[in-house]
């Protein structure tokens, strides 16, 4: 007979939510694995004695975990999964006749707690998958990608009012013969010259074939055992990676200090060359394989560099020497060394107009302060082993970046300011290796522990084919004639 399903609300249920939710579920197993109770400690300094009672830290954290968990970018849209989900309200504790916290105040709470409060976090999640094994130390790929700031780049200003401008100009012209004007140019959207007043520390960047948008630029260092994120962070998205490299590799290091892991090794692209980037590398006793930028020049034809006179040497024509003019600074800060032959020394050169042209008098030759790091760095890279790292990075960094961007709400920032941003990268970066290390513990664990079995049978198979060969070809049985 067919059945038909007629649904009677009841006055009252016998139900409990502990019930409700199956034993292997995914948010069962994090709150047995993830222990959040530090952060009382952490958090405590943040409210007073009196008033209202606050969320709980713990459960704001958790909320924050499972909005990260489903790649969920909207306060507003994450409390209303998680008032339908049985299993996240078993996790963050809340029965189910209990309201969830507004979404509102899920967005104070976090512009309540400082980095330090969410780094404390990643540094929790990084020394379990550490502690797991999934982490070796030795080697850390560096990358980057934008972020799309809550900020929209038609909707920036000048820095300077045109109004203001206008208005002085109207005060000197009255009772004056000379009259003022003031002619307003159009002026191209630059950081320089333009701000966003909704959030003021979003700048304007550029993706290959995409139009400029407001971003802040996402910074992690990659161990490649298991591809565990050790170190993450925002930066402003018109600074060149290079200037991030520092804070990034400070925090990465502090981080595996904290379980007795030190860093030997890291591999980047061209974007994080920079004199400052490898001197720290250097002065940290980090073999750092960062290719040199593109207006590097390994040599100058014609000339050789003489380190200890600290000048360049002609090799053709007069033989003239180029001393040291002048260190400067570039536009862009950039320390420089200036080499300048004298005008008597290129005179009746017979090579003079092919080395210096038709107009030069005197022969420059302009190299950055940080020469010998470069030098150093270049050849490195020409090794098959560097060719290899190189490799080893694209497979290890950029995966992850990926998956950051895409199923964890890497994408685009909700929040306002760089402070905020840096959260939202710490809570993106600590979620991924969560659930690395979810995985680790049921599937890689079991999978290596299956990998050794096998490769034991199989050398005992080995050992038995061949016992049994050397009995049917009459073998002599000496046993320091059997090579294990």
């Amino acid at each position: 007979m067919q059945g038909k399903k007629i649904y009677e609300p009841k006055m009252i249920y016998s139900v409990h939510l502990d019930g409700l939710v199956p034993k292997g579920n995914f948010y069962r197993r994090l709150s047995q694995e993830l222990d959040m109770q530090f952060l009382y400690r952490e958090t405590e300094k943040y409210y007073g004695m009196e008033g209202q009672e606050s969320i709980d830290p713990v459960v704001f954290f958790k909320i924050c975990l499972v909005g990260y968990l489903n790649n969920i970018n909207s306060d507003r849209k994450l409390i209303e999964y998680c008032g339908d989900s049985l299993a996240v309200r078993l996790f963050i504790q809340y029965d189910l006749d209990e309201s969830l916290p507004w979404h509102s105040t899920i967005s104070r709470t976090r512009q309540l707690y400082g980095e330090e409060v969410f780094l404390s976090l990643f540094k929790k999640v990084l020394a379990m998958c550490i502690r797991k094994g999934m982490v070796r130390g030795k080697r850390q790929a560096i990358d980057s990608a934008y972020i799309k700031a809550n900020a929209s780049v038609d909707a920036m200003v000048e820095k300077e009012l045109l109004e203001d401008a206008e208005q002085y100009a109207e005060e000197l012209n009255q009772g004056s013969e000379f009259k003022i004007t003031t002619r307003i140019q159009y002026k191209p959207t630059s950081n320089q010259t333009h701000y966003s007043p909704a959030d003021p520390d979003a700048r304007i960047a550029t993706k290959p074939g995409k139009p400029s948008k407001l971003y802040y630029s996402g910074q992690i260092a990659v161990d490649d055992a298991n591809h565990v994120i050790t170190g993450a962070m925002a930066d402003f998205s018109d600074k060149r990676d290079s200037q991030s490299l520092t804070p990034l590799l400070t925090q990465t290091i502090n981080n595996m200090e904290m379980e007795n892991m030190q860093i030997t090794q890291i591999v980047a692209d061209t974007n994080y060359s920079s004199g400052e980037s490898l001197g720290y590398c250097k002065e940290n006793n980090i073999d750092a394989y960062i290719p040199n930028v593109g207006a590097y020049k390994p040599t100058r034809e014609g000339f050789i560099f003489n380190e200890k006179e600290d000048r360049y040497e002609c090799q053709r024509g007069n033989k003239a020497f180029l001393p040291l003019i002048k260190v400067y600074q570039r536009m862009d800060h950039q320390p420089m060394k200036e080499y300048r032959s004298s005008r008597y020394a290129c005179k009746n050169c017979p090579l003079r107009r092919e080395c210096l042209g038709e107009k030069a008098k005197t022969k420059l030759i302009i190299h950055s302060i940080h020469k010998p790091l470069y030098d150093n760095m270049h050849e490195k890279m020409q090794t098959l082993y560097a060719k290899h790292l190189i490799r080893i990075r694209s497979a290890t960094v950029e995966p992850v970046l990926g998956t950051l961007i895409n199923f964890t709400s890497m994408k685009q920032v909700n929040t306002i300011g760089i402070k905020q941003a840096n959260k939202h990268v710490l809570m993106a970066a600590l979620v991924y290796n969560l659930k690395k290390y979810l995985r680790f513990t049921t599937t890689k664990a079991n999978a290596k522990a299956q990998i050794i079995k096998r490769r034991i049978y199989g050398e005992q198979e080995k050992l038995k084919n061949r016992l049994i060969v050397m009995f049917f070809e009459g073998f002599p049985w000496k046993s320091s004639s059997i090579n294990m």
